[in-house]
This record gives structure tokens, sequence and C-alpha cells, in this order.
């Protein structure tokens, strides 16, 4: 059974009001608020044979994340007793209004593929302690069915999710001494439109924005990565500070979400 988290229940009432007097007022497509999540949905185990697997829809955005346990580790890590979590990514051919080729018939990873798989991997390991894991890889996939906007933030969320339900079944049945993974990663995007600091962009405002950026934080606070890009005039301290502000609250609401998965492994 998978769990739906609806819009109010993300962003609560006071919160709505303190973004509501911040960024002038207004209402987004789909009514939302400026710092509000889109209505987030998990559903779990839509692989069996994977360690471990959800469905992670950030509104019309949807992803299944997949976490597969193999008993090697790169040539780097052989001898050392630690073990290596990596990500791949990929997007199905009608996941946008058109359909895009598969990487697979070019015979080439394109750039963004490579840029974001690399970052889900690197958000990944920084809450995971390999020693526990002894010498295993885990690699999660992340596949997204459809995309309106933030699939590489709703592929590390749910990249989190599947790698912890993987731990805790190898902890669970002994095969390792602890679940090696210490605390939860949330990621979301933040931009700025019409001088509106607005957090998780569908693909309509992410395409209008003249700020960019996305941000990936720990379930203790401390900051993973930060993607910012100014797509035309430059953005100031004040407003770096503004979206900064705005992703790490709306991070804590994923967070909160996640730590739903934590201590089941479900």
């Amino acid at each position: 059974m998978g769990i739906r988290v609806p819009r109010d229940a993300i962003f609560p009432d006071n919160q709505n009001r303190r973004e509501k007097k911040g960024d002038g007022g207004g209402m987004r497509a789909g009514g939302r608020k400026a710092g509000e999540l889109r209505e987030i949905r998990v559903t779990p185990g839509v692989q069996k044979h994977a360690e471990g697997s959800v469905l992670f829809e950030l509104g019309e955005t949807k992803v299944v994340c997949s976490a597969s346990v193999e008993e090697r580790v790169p040539p780097f890590l052989r001898g050392t007793g630690k073990g290596w979590v990596t990500a791949e990514y990929a997007m199905l051919p009608r996941a946008t209004n058109t359909r895009s080729q598969r990487e697979g018939r070019t015979g080439k990873v394109q750039g963004r593929t490579q840029e974001i798989q690399r970052l889900i991997g690197r958000s990944l390991r920084a809450v995971v302690d390999p020693g526990p894991l002894g010498e295993r890889t885990i690699t999660v996939d992340c596949d997204v069915l459809q995309a309106d906007g933030g699939t590489r933030t709703a592929s590390i969320n749910g990249a989190w999710i599947a790698l912890w339900q993987a731990c805790s079944r190898l902890a669970g049945s002994g095969v390792i001494p602890a679940n090696p993974v210490r605390e939860p990663v949330a990621a979301v995007s933040v931009g700025m439109i019409g001088g509106r600091t607005l957090v998780d962009l569908d693909y309509a405002e992410d395409s209008g924005a003249q700020v960019d950026m996305n941000v990936v934080m720990t379930g203790s606070g401390s900051l993973i990565e930060v993607q910012g890009t100014a797509e035309g005039e430059p953005f100031t301290r004040v407003q770096l500070d503004r979206m900064l502000e705005a992703a790490v609250r709306a991070g804590r609401r994923i967070i909160r979400v996640q730590r739903q998965w934590m201590g089941g492994g479900r």
C-alpha cells in the first residue's frame, strides 16, 4: 500500500501565511502558493525482484526507483571491506510531450543523463557508511515514467527510499550488521519567476524561470549540493539566501515523508 501526502499536509497553514506575505501573494497554476510542494505519492514494492523499489510521484512527475544489491565492488574498493552506492537515470521515450530516442539506440549516454545520475549517486553516498555494507554494491535505477519538471529531485527523493528498503532488508536478514544509511536525503527545486521565489517548479515554471536551482540536503539540515543558474540577469546574494531558505523549508517537509519509511524498511 502506498501513501498519498496532499499539499495541505506538506505545507502547514502557518507556513502558507508566511510564504504568502513574503512573496507578494498570488496563486500558481493548480492553486499552489510560492513555498508549496506539489502533492507527493509514494508506492513501495512496485518491482518484486528488486531489493528495494518505489514509485515516487511529485505532482505529474513520476519516477520508478529500484535498488539492486550485488556481491562485488569497483576495483578501487576491492580488499577494503567497504561497499559502494551508485545510480543510473533514464527517461522513457514518452515521458515528455514528444518522443525522445532511447539512449541505448544511439550508443551514447547524453551529458544531461550523466550529470543527473552522478548527482543521485553523490547524494546517496553522502549519507551511507560504507563499512557496514561490506564489499557490496547497491545500484539505484531511476526511470522517469512521466516528466513535468523536477525529475532529478524526484529521483533523489525516491532513490533514498529504495536504498533504505534494500539496506533494511540486508540488515534484517543478518547479511550486514546494521543499516548503513545514517539519515534521509531530500532534494527540491527552487527558482525565481517575476521576482517571486517559488519551490518545486513544474515544467512550465522551470521553462520561464529567471533563476533555476536544485538543492540537496540531509535530514540533519546539512547541504549536499546546490546547483543554481541565472537564465537571464544575474541574481544577488540576498536572492540566493532567500531561495536557499525556501528550499530548505520545503526539503524538511519531504524528509518528514521519507521518515515514515524509517524504522520498518517498508
